[in-house]
């Protein structure tokens, strides 16, 4: 990966105007596209599948009446008066009227109709009027709800004086949230700490570039995508929020790595190229990461959700592509400008490997860090597990619901009318229950809805029963019940699972199969199955950070020790957002309407993208410190490890945290409700994860193992695949750029190539080259040897099965083992001894023509015994060599003379317990050896 993100950042760099003008293209295109394409957003919430969302559906087709949308207006009469007065009664009467004539409304509840009567309260001196929609949330038009507004507020200027009208109810429950001026103190912060981290205007200004012109792609498809389907008011928020930390922390870890290296004197464009190839590895594996995580929220099985994480998931996409094009195009365009300036007065000091360094006072504060916590790493593991662990005990008592109208702010008028409701008729009137069931084998409908009601009624935890009845065709009854609690209660969640527990006892009795619905039962239903699918989504978050993390460290207890202080990240979130939310600790401060349980979404929202930034900062620390284990010496290597890797990455992954944590505290004060316990546990999430899970925590386990802290089984080691992070095999590379000289061509260049296995070496040391459309024999006594040698020159030989490759190789100009995809693609290998389960060998090789192979190894060639069939494979490889391909034949036993041009060089691999192959010498075939 880093060396095709090597070549990437160097065609950005030659191209960046075009890389610029193109990125510009594309976000006016996407603008384009979300004008003429979008469609709004929908804040309805369903799972199709559920008792509820079954029960509302047949309803939409028996009972239209009572399916649909609907909203409260709720009266209240002035001091010493009741609704019956005369005046209250011409005022809501017209109101009602007016109501009902709105476009979509099917029906208004009047409190002087006796057919459909509306609530009026104990003391008489509120009534709740109910109006009912055609359609569903999604389907009401913005042209209805200002209709039912300006009628509201008609009805509340002719009331008499005192009095007063409200209009709320389950349409107006919810409102979309909206970017304001809050949120950019987050970029503010965060353009404060890149000029601190970064030391220049320049350098800071391109990640916050980065992340808006990402963000603003991200954005503009999203609205597009609503012609296709409904999408959340919530989405795009978070898509935002979580797009705009990213691409902050993603530029900033490739801008911080191009200083560096323009510090050691690169050169511009070099140090672009190596930086996207190092830093941009890190941020392909973190960003995949965090989009994995976010598309396996689908795992719950809701739709909305499923949504909202793939839409999330193609924000974090578009960052990750425009930080590793547009970002490099920048960079070159920027120039020596970014180049940093050296400081003579800096104070040099020696550092704990014995050399004399230059350091700041920056690199002496993390110095000072990390030995602090890694002097008794036992106690600072204890502290820190003891600690989190604490914070995380609030979390036992989190309680989830979908939010209603009491979470909106205290002046919005369906807030209003909530509480107005609430005090007036008690708090269930916000939230009543639909209890419907089909009865169209009763001989008497209206008394069996009577009988079904008053038993319904004598329930605990019923504050009223104040409809029960058939729909016009008798085939259909409900019953309508008010909780005593209003519908985020636990008592209303308790009589739901109660009266569904009766459901045996009303089908015995009546013959009638009752379900509960309505919208207090579908966020019930929807709360349940979101605290069902938290599990299997941990499992999976758990499952997925253990494996990718063994890919990139190459550890057992690494991605353990990662993965529990995730865990204990999550677990801290959870803690402070039941502290705020639930038992109302800085409620005023942060903002919040009401304590309560907090939106369902929530804990599994948080752990998905907490997973993928935790994953970020492990990857940028843990990795830095691996790097300088790997090429460290001496007894003590690993614990020197610690702090030359810890001080090398600290500063970076502290600016990122401190920007990520600023970015989502923005979002705390003024945010939607249903965003801010995410918001908040996010900020929390990564300040608790960056600062003390991996800048206190990891240094100190690292510190206990020691050693074994990088110790994986060989044979493990050898089946995963690689994910070069730190970009060693970019290094290689680099280094071996201008071997075996500057400008060669080879097909196959090697030198001191060896190939072993966990049973020792199996061929070489070989060296060897092979121009382009040149030919060569490798004879050895053993089939294991001679095929060895043929797949390492072919790219077929990496980490297989136990098996390394060491020493120096080259095929067709790429570096061995790193370009090993690339190497395949170029070459071809025909196995002899398969012919005949298929196409002859001659046939085979003439074929590799036509793939346009650049080398042709042949394999097996001993067992072609006849006559004719090697004289055919012998003509087959001179056609090749004609076409300019290079070829390197291979035999078991006696070179294969009679296949190849008089004269060619023959490389022999030696026999196994070969004295030559023991004393570690190997034969050398140089390039003027091998001829056409």
């Amino acid at each position: 990966m880093s060396s095709a993100l090597y070549s990437l950042g160097r065609w950005a760099v030659r191209a960046r105007r075009l890389v610029l003008v193109g990125w510009i293209l594309v976000l006016g295109l996407a603008g384009g596209a979300a004008g003429l394409l979008q469609q709004g957003l929908d804040n309805q919430v369903s799972i199709p599948g559920t008792e509820s969302q079954l029960a509302l559906d047949r309803l939409s087709a028996t009972f239209p009446q009572v399916s649909g949308a609907s909203a409260q207006v709720i009266v209240v009469a002035p001091e010493g008066s009741d609704v019956y007065d005369d005046a209250m009664r011409d005022a809501v009467e017209g109101g009602v009227t007016a109501l009902g004539d709105v476009s979509q409304v099917a029906a208004v509840t009047s409190p002087y109709d006796d057919q459909m009567p509306a609530s009026v309260s104990d003391d008489d001196t509120a009534t709740l009027l109910t109006i009912q929609l055609d359609g569903n949330e999604s389907s009401v038009t913005d042209e209805t709800k200002e209709a039912l507004s300006d009628a509201a507020a008609a009805l509340d200027a002719d009331l008499p004086d005192g009095a007063e009208a409200h209009l709320g109810g389950q349409l107006f429950a919810t409102e979309f949230p909206e970017i304001s001026l809050v949120e950019g103190v987050g970029l503010l912060v965060a353009m404060v700490v890149l000029v601190m981290t970064l030391g220049s205007l320049i350098a800071a200004g391109l990640p916050l570039f980065n992340a808006l012109l990402g963000v603003g792609v991200s954005m503009a498809l999203l609205f597009a995508a609503t012609s296709l389907g409904p999408i959340s008011s919530t989405t795009p928020m978070l898509a935002v929020m979580l797009g705009l930390a990213v691409g902050i922390d993603y530029a900033l870890f490739i801008v911080s790595r191009h200083r560096e290296q323009l510090r050691d004197g690169l050169p511009v464009e070099e140090s672009v190229a190596r930086a996207t190839a190092t830093a941009g590895s890190a941020v392909v594996f973190a960003g995949l990461t965090v989009m994995i995580a976010l598309v396996g929220l689908s795992v719950a099985g809701i739709p909305f959700l499923s949504v909202m994480g793939i839409a999330a998931a193609v924000t974090v996409g578009v960052t990750v592509i425009v930080s590793l094009t547009l970002l490099p195009a920048l960079l070159a365009m920027a120039g020596e400008r970014l180049r940093p300036r050296k400081r003579p007065s800096a104070a040099s000091d020696e550092d704990d490997e014995g050399e004399n360094r230059t350091h700041g006072a920056a690199d002496r504060f993390f110095s000072g860090w990390v030995r602090g916590v890694t002097r008794y790493p036992a106690v600072t593991v204890a502290l820190v597990v003891v600690a989190l662990g604490s914070l995380a005990l609030p979390a036992t008592n989190l309680r989830l619901a979908l939010p209603d109208a009491g979470v909106l702010s205290e002046d919005n008028s369906a807030r209003v009318t909530y509480d107005l409701v609430s005090e007036k008729f008690g708090d269930g009137f916000n939230g009543p229950l639909v209890i419907t069931g089909s009865i169209v084998t009763s001989n008497d409908p209206v008394a069996l809805m009577e009988q079904i009601g008053d038993e319904l009624a004598d329930l605990p935890g019923v504050a009223d029963v104040p409809l029960a009845t058939p729909n016009e065709s008798a085939d259909t009854g409900i019953v309508q019940v008010v909780p005593t609690g209003g519908p985020t209660s636990a008592e209303t969640e308790a009589l739901v699972h109660e009266i569904r527990s009766l459901h045996g006892h009303f089908l015995d009795t009546y013959g009638v199969d009752l379900a509960v619905t309505g919208s207090t039962a579908v966020g019930i239903d929807v709360s349940a199955k979101l605290g069902a699918a938290l599990l299997p989504f941990a499992l999976l978050v758990v499952g997925l950070s253990l494996v990718l993390l063994t890919m990139v460290f190459r550890s057992i207890a690494v991605p353990i020790k990662a993965t529990v202080g995730y865990l204990l990240s999550v677990g801290a979130a959870f803690g402070v957002i039941t502290l705020v939310f639930e038992n109302g600790y800085l409620a005023e401060l942060l903002g919040v309407t009401r304590t309560g349980p907090v939106i369902s979404f929530m804990p599994i929202v948080l752990m998905g993208v907490l997973f993928g930034l935790a994953m970020d900062y492990e990857v940028f620390l843990v990795s830095r410190i691996r790097e300088d284990y790997v090429h460290g010496r001496g007894r003590d290597r690993a614990r020197r490890a610690i702090t030359t890797g810890f001080r090398g990455a600290a500063g970076v992954v502290t600016a990122a945290a401190v920007i990520m944590t600023a970015v989502f505290v923005a979002f705390v004060p003024h945010g939607d409700m249903n965003l801010k316990p995410i918001a908040l546990g996010l900020a929390v999430g990564v300040f608790v994860d960056a600062f003390v899970v991996r800048m206190v925590l990891v240094p100190a386990v690292l510190a206990l193992l020691g050693e074994k802290a990088w110790w994986i089984p060989r044979r493990l080691d050898a089946a995963l695949p690689s994910f070069d992070v730190e970009g060693e095999g970019l290094a290689r590379e680099i280094a071996l750029a201008d071997w075996p000289e500057p400008g060669a061509t080879d097909a196959v260049a090697a030198e001191g190539m060896v190939v072993r296995s966990d049973a020792g070496v199996m061929a070489g040391p070989v060296t060897a080259r092979v121009p382009q459309g040149g030919v060569l024999l490798v004879r050895g006594d053993s089939a294991t040897q001679v095929s060895s040698v043929l797949l390492a020159m072919a790219g077929r030989l990496v980490r297989a099965g136990g098996i390394e490759l060491d020493g120096k190789l080259k095929t067709t100009g790429l570096v061995l083992p790193e370009r090993a995809a690339t190497v395949r693609g170029r070459v071809a290998v025909v196995d002899a001894s398969e012919a005949a389960s298929g196409i002859a060998a001659d046939e085979a090789v003439r074929r590799t023509v036509a793939d346009r192979a650049r080398l042709v190894v042949v394999e097996g060639t001993e067992t072609v015994g006849d006559l004719t069939g090697r004289l055919e494979l012998a003509r087959a490889l001179a056609h090749v060599q004609r076409a300019g391909v290079a070829v390197v034949v291979g035999a078991v036993g006696a070179p294969a003379t009679d296949l190849v041009p008089a004269g060619t060089p023959v490389l022999d691999v030696g026999a196994a317990g070969d004295p030559a192959l023991a004393n570690g010498r190997g034969n050398e075939i140089s390039m003027q050896e091998v001829r056409r």
